[in-house]
């Protein structure tokens, strides 16, 4: 028999982690691009759930913009059963219905790693899961002028052959944000010309267009070049049903949609009004390992499919226990950066997320390790953090008004 513990301290920890040749595309929502030279730096959160008996639940989050919502909702769990997660979700949804409650995620997956190590078991294995080893597909990040960068149409179908080369199965394009079609069509038609019929080809404007017709307009080359989906290409990021229903009408390609509507609600809402066919999910974005596993099993009655969202171990958890899913999203790499800043290399194991972290037919492994089954370089993450909280007692959280 188990014996019962309760959640004794949680620790916060505020990083910024620098990455060489990595600057900021200011003219649309400082989007990272390659940039020879530059210096930037990706914000992390990293999170220690520590029990009585002295284990660790750990993770470590690069969503934007949660750490005042895990403040909220963080406090709640000193004293409780870390077993309790559905309990936490429900709690965590009153507490943060006044926000777009992307705080529950970091904490929800550190719950979870927390409960594999009490269990001894990985996460997969809590879920079911009976995966091994997941298809990935190349996502690149979006375009640059950098001379030897993804700087034309012809830079984007050469990587997608060395892409293809190293063993992924599918090349998704993050083309030029810049509110213009012209190059994205070029590079959907240079890629597939180059590729042929080798790989899945799938589209993501990254919600920069500025019109329907725009929208339409590259949809339908998408339907020309046989593209696997088309991704979020409205500015509106999802939110109108009914602009992505007429889309739906219009075009042959599969939308996928659901990044920034978060939780299962919004999704069978988008699902009832026809804005998608497949869905989009995030165990950060989207209530934690909880909330995509909700969305997961809404989109398997619905008979459709569910994509997520990026890279990460939590994904791969995730991604085993799931029938309805298709690809593990590398995200981002580019040919001439080393590291994914969507996934920070700050691992003391053999886990990562990188171009080259597929094998030869272009999958990755799932972690079998005890909950997430990695190991964090906790070191480097306190080198370069910037603020550090820890709740050890009972607190009343309170919205504000």
């Amino acid at each position: 028999m188990l014996e019962k513990q309760v959640i004794k301290e949680i620790t916060l920890i505020r990083s910024k982690i620098p990455f060489k040749d990595i600057g900021s595309n200011f003219s649309f929502g400082f989007t990272p691009i390659y940039q020879p030279g530059s210096l930037g730096h990706k914000t992390v959160l990293g999170i220690q759930i520590s029990t009585n008996a002295g284990l660790q639940g750990e993770y470590l989050s690069v969503a934007p913009s949660t750490f005042e919502q895990v403040q909220m909702i963080a406090p709640i769990l000193i004293g409780q059963n870390p077993l309790e997660r559905e309990h936490f979700y429900n709690q965590a949804k009153a507490i943060l219905r006044k926000t777009d409650r992307m705080g529950i995620g970091p904490i929800d997956i550190a719950l979870w790693d927390l409960a594999g190590k009490i269990l001894n078991t990985s996460i997969a294995k809590l879920l079911g899961g009976y995966k091994e080893k997941l298809p990935a597909y190349a996502s690149t990040y979006s375009a640059d002028e950098s001379a030897d960068g993804l700087n034309s149409p012809e830079a984007y179908a050469d990587f997608a052959q060395q892409c293809l080369e190293i063993g992924y199965k599918g090349f998704k394009i993050h083309g030029w944000t810049n509110g213009t079609i012209e190059n994205d069509i070029k590079t959907m038609q240079k890629v597939r010309k180059k590729i042929g019929n080798k790989m899945q080809l799938m589209l993501d404007p990254m919600c920069s267009y500025n019109t329907f017709s725009q929208a339409l307009r590259v949809g339908q080359i998408c339907d020309q070049e046989n593209f696997y989906w088309y991704e979020d290409p409205l500015r509106d990021g999802g939110t109108s049903h009914n602009a992505y229903k007429l889309l739906r009408e219009k075009i042959k390609t599969p939308l996928l949609q659901g990044e920034h509507l978060h939780l299962v609600e919004a999704h069978v809402d988008m699902a009832i009004a026809n804005a998608t066919d497949i869905f989009r999910a995030d165990p950060e974005y989207d209530g934690g390992i909880t909330g995509v596993m909700k969305i997961a099993h809404a989109a398997e009655a619905m008979g459709m499919d569910v994509e997520l969202h990026p890279a990460g171990p939590a994904q791969r958890h995730c991604m085993a226990a799931i029938r309805n899913t298709n690809f593990y999203e590398m995200a981002m790499i580019h040919p001439k950066l080393p590291h994914n800043s969507s996934s920070p290399p700050l691992y003391l194991c053999d886990y990562s997320d990188e171009l080259k972290s597929v094998d030869s037919n272009g999958n990755v492994l799932v972690p079998n390790g005890p909950g997430l089954g990695v190991l964090y370089d906790w070191k480097t993450i306190e080198k370069h953090s910037f603020q550090k909280i820890k709740f050890d007692t009972i607190q009343t959280t309170a919205m504000t008004w």
